[in-house]
């Protein structure tokens, strides 16, 4: 399917929130006739601010190009989508909210510029990072070896992949361990991923195994996964681990999450050879060690996925 405008997808990850509410018009095929669950609601936002205390360390700081650090600002690629990553839980008309968000704002007061924060879709940033349309992207992008190829990657977190399914589907039992448990159903994840790509490229494991192949649904937004599982047009989520736990945790979404299948780090995102990873690792790792990530982590609920040192470039985990 093509790709909608930006606005489109902003809307509607505004209905969606925490993604347990299924917008009416949200389905990748355009269908309009799904329904949201009775009583679905948007829950409420964490509350608390661990970045308002963090402030410029000039150490860091001076790690910074010359011509970055006269500026005063840098231009960031934000990919909104949903819980706890980045989304918008008061309407696309207000400031989204989310672990990225916080991370590179903390990130940012440390270095002493401002973020010129533009809201794209996931599948657009990588490729315009080349370009010089951003300085940085975020969107929970994972550090793989096809990506390290083209894009430089300092670490802030370590997440990965995992499914889900609506709850009472126990086709899959209680966890995915292997590819092949996915035989003959059909499974939606998000455009330009890293679940696409691991899922394009173990599709022949069902032939082997001598069983019929899995279906791979492709969306452009988080709520028309969301919406196609609901209706039974597909059997399964792939996507990020924090993602699926925290949507699951929220009852009206009717998803129960089968657990980690593959482990990545994930990094703020630049054009390869860009100067600025240095000073964004420092940064990092500053916030880790004053406190500050740790808080964030914990108003997000994903300490489980804390690292104890940001890295440049590392390679994909095995």
């Amino acid at each position: 399917m093509s790709p909608r405008p930006v606005g489109i997808r902003l809307r509607i990850a505004a209905t969606i929130a925490l993604l347990p509410v299924l917008a009416l018009s949200a389905c990748g095929s355009g269908d309009p006739s799904g329904t949201a669950p009775a009583g679905a609601q948007a829950a409420p936002a964490p509350t608390g601010d661990p970045v308002a205390a963090v402030r410029k360390v000039d150490s860091v700081a001076a790690l910074l190009p010359a011509d970055v650090r006269e500026a005063g600002a840098l231009r960031v690629g934000s990919s909104v989508g949903f819980p706890p990553g980045a989304y918008y839980p008061n309407g696309p008309d207000k400031p989204p909210r989310g672990q990225d968000i916080d991370l590179a704002d903390a990130v940012a007061k440390v270095l002493g510029v401002k973020l010129e924060r533009q809201d794209a879709s996931f599948e657009t940033i990588l490729p315009a990072l080349g370009s010089g349309k951003y300085d940085f992207g975020t969107g929970n992008f994972g550090v793989t070896t096809e990506r390290l190829k083209t894009i430089d990657f300092v670490t802030y977190i370590n997440d990965g992949q995992g499914f889900a399914v609506r709850t009472g589907n126990t086709a899959l039992g209680k966890k995915v361990t292997d590819l092949t448990q996915l035989c003959g159903l059909t499974v939606g994840t998000g455009a330009g991923t890293t679940f696409e790509a691991t899922l394009t490229r173990q599709k022949g494991v069902c032939a082997k195994a001598g069983r019929k192949p899995f279906d791979v649904k492709v969306y452009s937004e988080n709520a028309a996964t969301l919406t196609a599982l609901q209706q039974g047009r597909i059997d399964v989520i792939m996507s990020t681990i924090n993602g699926l736990r925290y949507q699951s945790a929220q009852p009206a979404s009717q998803t129960t999450f089968l657990g980690e299948f593959h482990r990545l780090d994930v990094g703020f995102a630049f054009k390869k050879g860009a100067p600025l990873t240095r000073a964004f690792q420092a940064a990092v790792n500053e916030l880790i060690k004053d406190g500050t990530y740790a808080r964030i982590l914990e108003k997000w609920g994903t300490s489980a996925s804390a690292i104890d040192t940001s890295r440049i470039n590392p390679p994909e985990h095995t």
